[in-house]
């Protein structure tokens, strides 16, 4: 195992939580018919594309054509969104500002909206710390794509086989892994808390 030099973390589900049915458990009470919204209208690749960078407008515009029945739904995922994200997931940001406290260098590689993500920063302090974050619709790349690793490390003077990945998505924890890159799935608070001492990175 190679000595870590750098530490990236994802931020969704890592550090932040998110769930996008918590508004839609109002919007629309029926279990059944909230799981065919999300599966058949508001899906999780729909969505996916504003990580991309597309526009909420244009977004919205898209899928209302197909689904003109929906409208005000498809309009309540972003005029809502902020119910879906409750709050840092506070042990887990504790750790990564320990790490930044002693001096490991820390960045962040997201997929994330712009928009959304500038308001993040403004209610998150934390996001601060880190000594760089690439956003995935800042750059037009995307997570599970090799060219966002390449970008991420290529900005931040990363050496991949000195990286240390965290990603609660397989398909990105692959794909780091893929370009050299070391990597593990954050499953929990505990599981990480293990892995930074495997790495050697925590007492």
């Amino acid at each position: 195992m190679n000595e870590i030099r750098h530490v990236v973390f994802d931020l969704g589900q890592v550090l932040i939580a998110y769930e996008a049915e918590r508004p839609f458990r109002r919007l629309i009470p029926d279990h059944d018919e909230r799981a065919r919204f999300f599966a058949e209208v508001c899906t999780h690749e729909w969505n996916l594309e504003q990580d991309r960078g597309r526009t909420w407008q244009e977004a919205e515009e898209e899928l209302i054509a197909r689904h003109p029945g929906k409208a005000d739904l498809i309009r309540a995922f972003r005029a809502n969104w902020w119910e879906m994200i409750p709050g840092p997931i506070e042990a887990n940001v504790e750790m990564v500002e320990d790490l930044i406290d002693r001096g490991i260098d820390v960045t962040a590689l997201t997929n994330w909206a712009p928009d959304t993500f500038a308001e993040a920063e403004d209610k998150f302090p934390f996001l601060a710390r880190f000594r760089g974050v690439t956003v995935s619709g800042r750059v037009g790349l995307i997570k599970p794509d090799a060219a966002i690793y390449r970008h991420h490390a290529g900005t931040f003077a990363l050496e991949p086989s000195q990286t240390l990945f965290f990603d609660d998505n397989p398909a990105n924890v692959a794909a780091a892994l893929s370009l050299g890159w070391q990597a593990e799935q954050y499953v929990s608070t505990d599981t990480l808390s293990a892995d930074l001492r495997r790495y050697g990175l925590a007492p």
